[in-house]
């Protein structure tokens, strides 16, 4: 095998353990909702853990990747991704699984931090096509571990979930194996001069404050773990000092466009990694009686469509740009997103909708880490990692506990509307978040409810579950006008063309 494909072949496998932790996550935690009687809010706390803490480290390496090596970073991935699986298979509570969640994420910031720009500068006149095939890898490890997950099923009795989560260890080992000995390239900034200080200019003030805001409400999502909270000053103070740092650095607003995508990235990320998070868990009740297992196979079913896709995209870009790749796929993701909305339980219709909107996700990533790779490559890892890090940012702190606290909120007030007597008997006291008030409901109270009022409540709750997903139609709507407005942008300046360095010149092709 040479070299190159070696590398980006390790690269491919190093975002199959990501996937591995997702599916594991994302499969077993309506199990972990029964075994330490978790509320939709804690659910979504945990899921966006495994979201924000890798914008985190993405940012950061992205910032020091060219100066300390490609090698130590990923060291520190592989051993954060094995310390993650120890910690979450010794939980004992909504704690552990929530640091054990946390690590994970940490460990892959530092994958992205390095596979994205490794694989932009080995490929420089292909980027979307091969940032493409190697994000297939995120639904092949979806496929696979989420295929394992269900053909382990209970075995190992009422401890199994930890069994699953050990699944993990697998990819992270062979990937860990496939990195020694490699040597990564000379990142395509750096090998055309241009200077550090160029790079920051390009991510900008307007980048820098945008990152801050949500890095802040990150640290806020860390301390409710442990009590407490950050102040609403300290929300404001903390991302405009940041960038008042950064000011003492450059003067640059940052590029327009960059700042553009990177609030389209906001949307993108809670479209794809959000729906993907909460998707099994929601369409479980509509399909029970398809069996247990059965809002599993919505997951897998995507993502199989999703790994075929993605190694097509460079044939489709050669015919509509990738701007227009990305307006396509938003327009038919909310289509399958309002669809599944409304499938009720029949199988077929929910598999049809399913298909619609796997189809529509299948490029969103990688193609948008192509568009920012393609536009700005004077901003080097730092614009491909933040563009990256927005989106697993925002979609932790905000995208993931939101989904969480509206399922909450719709199914407080549905419940009280419908079955009043039944709703006092099982909700917890009153808790706010994101200016919504709800009473999340008590798991233990509803498994000493009578089978005629788990009939209720769970017939409640398959309908609270579905217009959640009809709720999420309206964000890839609305990033269809934003590609669209972007398409008429490039239309008045000759067309969409890729951006080139040349030493420390740009040039248009």
């Amino acid at each position: 095998m040479q070299k190159q494909t070696r590398l980006f072949f390790a690269c491919t496998l190093a975002l199959i353990s990501l996937a591995f932790g997702f599916i594991i996550r994302a499969f077993l935690i309506n199990d972990w909702q029964q075994i330490f009687n978790l509320s939709k809010t804690q659910i979504g706390s945990i899921q966006g853990a495994g979201l924000y803490p890798q914008a985190l480290t993405i940012l950061f390496f992205s910032l020091v990747v060219d100066r300390i090596g490609y090698g130590r970073v990923i060291a520190f991935a592989w051993v954060g991704h094995m310390l993650s699986a120890v910690i979450t298979m010794t939980a004992t509570g909504y704690k552990g699984l929530y640091w054990g969640t946390f690590v994970f994420a940490l460990a892959n910031g530092a994958v992205e931090a390095v596979v994205n720009p490794v694989t932009a500068t080995l490929y420089p006149q292909s980027k979307t096509h091969h940032l493409n095939m190697l994000h297939s890898g995120w639904p092949g490890g979806l496929v696979i571990g989420g295929v394992l997950i269900l053909l382990l099923g209970t075995a190992g009795g009422p401890g199994a979930w930890r069994w699953k989560v050990a699944l993990l260890l697998i990819p992270t080992a062979v990937y860990g194996f496939m990195m020694l000995g490699q040597r990564f390239p000379v990142q395509e900034r750096v090998a055309a001069g241009v200077s550090y200080a160029d790079m920051l200019r390009e991510f900008g003030l307007a980048g820098c404050l945008i990152v801050s805001v949500f890095a802040a409400y990150a640290l806020d999502e860390i301390l409710q773990v442990f009590g407490s909270r950050l102040s609403t000053t300290a929300l404001v103070i903390i991302p405009l000092a940041i960038t008042g740092l950064m000011a003492t650095r450059i003067r640059s607003f940052g590029r327009p466009m960059f700042v553009f995508l990177m609030l389209v990235m906001i949307l993108l990320a809670t479209t794809e990694l959000g729906t993907d998070s909460w998707i099994a868990a929601l369409m479980e009740p509509v399909l029970k009686n398809f069996g247990a297992d059965a809002g599993k196979y919505v997951i897998i079913y995507t993502s199989v469509i999703m790994f075929v896709l993605r190694f097509c995209a460079g044939t489709i870009t050669r015919r509509i740009s990738s701007l227009g790749l990305l307006a396509v796929c938003s327009a038919i993701a909310s289509a399958g997103l309002f669809w599944l909305g409304h499938a009720g339980a029949a199988a077929g219709m929910v598999f049809l909708a399913a298909t619609c909107y796997g189809a529509g996700k299948s490029f969103f990533w990688p193609t948008m880490l192509g568009v920012v790779s393609e536009q700005f490559p004077k901003g080097g890892a730092l614009t491909i990692s933040a563009i990256a890090g927005v989106g697993m940012i925002s979609v932790g702190v905000l995208g993931n506990p939101l989904l969480g606290t509206i399922q909450d909120h719709f199914l407080d007030q549905n419940l009280a509307q419908e079955y009043p007597a039944l709703h006092e008997k099982i909700v917890e006291p009153a808790q706010t978040k994101y200016g919504l008030i709800y009473r999340p409901l008590d798991q233990t109270r509803i498994h000493g409810l009578s089978q005629t009022e788990k009939d209720e409540v769970n017939r409640v709750l398959t309908a609270n579950n579905q217009a959640t997903l009809a709720k999420v139609a309206v964000l890839p709507a609305i990033m269809f006008l934003c590609y669209v407005s972007l398409l008429l942008y490039f239309k008045s300046r000759g067309g969409y063309r890729q951006v080139h360095l040349q030493n420390t010149g740009l040039s248009n092709t």
